[in-house]
């Protein structure tokens, strides 16, 4: 019958659309745009609709799902995105503090390996680690009871005055990128003025360093601030 229909579908794929969606549709939940997870997962249009087809018609169903109206997370997909998220993150974290990997280096690690822990492992992984907050890139890590804190900052690219902030996180998509970033010192919790020239530049600098970085578009979305509180 169609409420026990059993799609084949690879876990990984499945583990992946439901981060994306989860990254896309914030804290709201918002309904997703295949053309916004087309770009996102670099998968023809075509293809996504056909994967989203296949996850709202599975059991149980991990999506809801309307042609030309998007995509949103059942509450059993936000649970497995969820916990794919913390895989994620508490793996990243161990590589970085416990194995001294690079910060840009692992977010690629964390991507082969966040879907095969057992959650036996998980939590030793997190005990191991004093039941870490944040991962190295500053992203919160979502609790053991799929929690996901929210944080109040914001990209630098949306920002529309000067002065003084605190980089909250970075951006682990792009491991060049990343590695800028840490060249010049720009790393969760470090302080930082900002000067804007004009919409189109921007000047960054540690407090108490005479380095200045020039940020481009891709620059200024990849780094989060706050306030200095």
């Amino acid at each position: 019958m169609p409420s026990n229909r059993q799609v084949n579908i690879n876990t990984e794929s499945v583990d992946n659309y439901l981060k994306a969606i989860l990254a896309l549709g914030g804290a709201e939940g918002q309904a997703v745009s295949s053309t916004a997870l087309s770009e996102r997962l670099r998968v023809a249009p075509a293809s996504i609709t056909n994967m989203l087809q296949k996850l709202a018609s599975a059991r149980p169903s991990y999506v809801e799902y309307e042609k030309r109206r998007g995509v949103r997370l059942s509450p059993e997909g936000r649970r497995r995105a969820l916990e794919i998220l913390r895989h994620h993150r508490l793996i990243e974290t161990f590589l970085y503090e416990v194995l001294d990997y690079p910060m840009e280096e692992v977010h690629e690690e964390a991507e082969r390996l966040e879907h095969f822990i057992s959650e036996r492992f998980e939590e030793r992984i997190s005990t191991k680690l004093r039941h870490p907050k944040f991962d190295p890139h500053g992203h919160c890590i979502p609790t053991m009871d799929g929690k996901m804190p929210r944080q109040s900052s914001e990209s630098i690219g949306g920002l529309d005055r000067d002065g003084e902030f605190v980089v909250e996180s970075v951006s682990d998509e792009d491991s060049a990128l990343l590695k800028k970033l840490k060249a010049h010192g720009i790393v969760p919790g470090a302080r930082i003025n900002i000067t804007r020239r004009s919409t189109e530049e921007i000047l960054l600098h540690r407090v108490h360093s005479s380095r200045t970085l020039i940020l481009t578009p891709s620059l200024s979305e990849a780094i989060c601030i706050r306030s200095v509180s």
